[in-house]
C-alpha cells in the first residue's frame, strides 16, 4: 500500500502547482467564479464531494486489488453524474469549464473499462492523470 501511495503521488505531481503560502499569508484567489446561486452552489459542491469519494474508492480498490470497488467507484462519477447536473447549472458553466469537466467524466467511464483488465500499476497511473484533470479544474474555477 505504501508503494501504491508513493506511485500515486508521483504520477499526480501532487503539490507541484500549489501556491507557496504559509497559513498566516493572505491568498489572492485568482480563480474564475462560476456564478452559481447559493442552492446551485450547494448542489454543485455536493457533486464535487461525490467525485472525491469516487477517487477515494478507486484508490482503495487499487490498494486492495478489488476491481469491483474500482468499477463501482469510477461509475459513480461518470457520465451519469454529468447528465444529472441541472440545466440551470449547465447554462452558467463557461466553455473552458466544460472542456475540462466533460473529458473528466469520460475518464471515469474509461476507468470502469480499464479496471476489468489493466494491471494495478496502470490503473494507478491513469488515476493520476484523472486527478490532474481535477487539479486543473480546481485551480481555474470556484463555485461562487
Amino acid at each position: 500500500m505504501k508503494k501504491l501511495l508513493i506511485l500515486l503521488l508521483a504520477t499526480t505531481s501532487f503539490g507541484s502547482n500549489l501556491p507557496a503560502t504559509a497559513d498566516t499569508q493572505q491568498y489572492d484567489d485568482q480563480r474564475s467564479s462560476l456564478g452559481l446561486s447559493d442552492s446551485e452552489k450547494a448542489q454543485f459542491l455536493s457533486e464535487m464531494r461525490r467525485m472525491l469519494s469516487s477517487i477515494q474508492g478507486i484508490v482503495a480498490g487499487i490498494g486492495d486489488n478489488n476491481r469491483e470497488m474500482i468499477i463501482q467507484s469510477a461509475r459513480y462519477s461518470g457520465n451519469r453524474m454529468a447528465r444529472a447536473t441541472p440545466e440551470s447549472v449547465k447554462a452558467k458553466l463557461p466553455q473552458a469549464f466544460k472542456d475540462i469537466g466533460g473529458p473528466t467524466h469520460l475518464m471515469f467511464e474509461e476507468l470502469v473499462i480499464r479496471a476489468e483488465t489493466d494491471d494495478m500499476t496502470t490503473l494507478t497511473q491513469f488515476t493520476g492523470v484523472l486527478l490532474k484533470q481535477c487539479q486543473t479544474c480546481h485551480a481555474l474555477f470556484k463555485a461562487n
